[in-house]
């Protein structure tokens, strides 16, 4: 899988028009789960919407928004970049195009390479690592503002402990908490992807108008 140049590249490269959203999420939740019904949905809409989705291509959450992707029945892709397990995650059914990795570093990169947008679902210990791992980029700027939108109730915590223990004692600055949204809503993920694409596909720079969806969508409301 080749990696491409982002659209918003801050160097003037060439823009590439095809929209990708990762997903990323536990593995080990159910598709009875509410988190499973809500991430198929969004998956779904995004696929409706005309964006790819790309996901660690396993079960739970992964196999939800793969799945719900298809299940729009679009032209795009449901992509899934597996990783090679000591106990084998085995890929699911839903993908278009699937790609193994054996080290989590170029696998993480290869995300980051092809996403547009990033939502993050509740999950565990691999889930913090893409969170973190591609917030970093962004702070780092070795990737543009990539909206960084995470889902669901239990990140209100950790965005609360990140601004009483690390952003109060100056380890990270205003200016890094601000490309995060906090969101709890299916509809209102959908409709913030939508605007930003929509505003991409009008000329519009992403890295320079966070602050206009930040007025629509207000993240810092904890639950």
């Amino acid at each position: 899988m080749q990696h491409r140049i982002r659209h918003n590249d801050r160097k003037g490269k060439t823009i590439d028009p095809h929209y990708r959203v990762a997903i990323f999420g536990s593995a080990r939740i159910k598709k009875g789960d509410q988190e499973y019904k809500d991430v198929f949905t969004i998956a779904k809409a995004l696929a409706e919407s005309g964006f790819d989705v790309v996901t660690g291509g396993g079960p739970g959450l992964m196999n939800a928004a793969n799945s719900g992707h298809k299940s729009a029945n679009s032209a795009t892709h449901s992509i899934g970049l597996n990783i090679k397990l000591p106990h084998e995650q085995v890929a699911n059914q839903y993908l278009d195009i699937k790609h193994e990795f054996d080290r989590f570093s170029n696998r993480l990169d290869t995300f980051m390479s092809l996403s547009d947008a990033v939502i993050v679902a509740p999950g565990g210990i691999g889930t913090l690592l893409e969170l973190f791992y591609a917030w970093q980029l962004v702070q780092v700027e070795h990737i543009c503002e990539t909206p960084i939108i995470l889902f669901g109730p239990m990140w209100g915590p950790l965005l609360e402990w990140l601004r009483t223990e690390v952003l109060s004692r100056k380890m990270i600055s205003e200016s890094d908490m601000r490309v995060i949204f906090y969101i709890n809503e299916v509809e209102k993920i959908i409709a913030l992807i939508r605007k930003i694409h929509s505003d991409r596909s009008a000329g519009g720079h992403v890295c320079d108008n966070f602050e206009k969806y930040k007025v629509d969508f207000d993240l810092r409301d904890m639950p």
